[in-house]
């Protein structure tokens, strides 16, 4: 979904932090392809502050302070934000004046988005996944709907992290996923663990693969299950592909 793991340390202080937050209902007469200034970047159906900021090379922090976010997890398909600096993108030419009248000022020149990088349907994986929590197999990922799997159990059953990593983000911020721990594998990958009753771990800790990092519960669900992604590069795929 760029900015480094410090960025997570700061999320805390700076804003309401966000992450894999809340996936926003994309409206269908909004024409997410319109082109944009340059320094600009406008979001798309299915885009994370975070997802942002790591493609730009930036913090969730200076995107929030940029754009004046006072909910860092509350952005909107089609929305216009900045991802550079004030004055780091090309100024426009100043507009000029002829013959005594008053010249318009030009319109910056428009940028057409990058189209998004195709995810391998089986990208190469180099850590071995396991399952985060027994139980039974509630939901499956289907790529729209559905980001992840949800496994059911009973409240207060142990949530294990799936592969070693560190602590990117643990808390409640992120709209729709209610108590998360997300853990970062490597460069690619990360985990994320919603639902839960209560969380065992914070932000930048280390943790082994198989540790207890959650119990599971049903903030933000309509029951007691565990919602759990897998993501490559900050897009979804289905973790059941890499689960024994």
């Amino acid at each position: 979904m760029r900015f480094t793991m410090s960025s997570f340390s700061r999320l805390r202080a700076g804003v309401s932090a966000v992450l894999l937050a809340g996936l926003v209902a994309a409206c269908a007469s909004t024409n997410y392809n319109a082109p944009v200034p340059v320094g600009y970047y406008r979001v798309q159906p299915g885009d994370t502050l975070f997802r942002i900021a790591k493609n730009n090379g930036r913090s969730v922090a200076e995107l929030s302070r940029w754009n004046n976010l006072t909910n860092a997890a509350q952005i909107d398909a089609g929305q216009v934000l900045r991802v550079v600096p004030p004055g780091g993108a090309t100024a426009s030419s100043k507009p000029s004046s002829s013959g005594g009248g008053a010249a318009s000022k030009p319109a910056p020149t428009p940028v057409p988005s990058p189209s998004p990088t195709p995810v391998p349907s089986k990208p190469a994986l180099s850590f071995a996944l396991q399952w985060p929590a027994k139980g039974p197999l509630l939901k499956r990922f289907d790529g729209g709907t559905s980001k992840g799997i949800d496994i059911g159990g009973s409240a207060g059953a142990p949530i294990v992290a799936a592969a070693a990593g560190k602590v990117a983000f643990a808390g409640t911020n992120i709209r729709g996923y209610g108590n998360l721990v997300i853990i970062q594998h490597d460069s690619n990958y990360l985990t994320a663990y919603a639902n839960n009753q209560s969380l065992l771990v914070k932000e930048g800790q280390r943790v082994t693969q198989g540790q207890k990092i959650a119990l599971m519960g049903s903030t933000a669900a309509d029951r007691t299950q565990l919602h759990f992604e897998l993501r490559y590069q900050g897009k979804a795929i289905d973790p059941q592909q890499f689960l024994p």
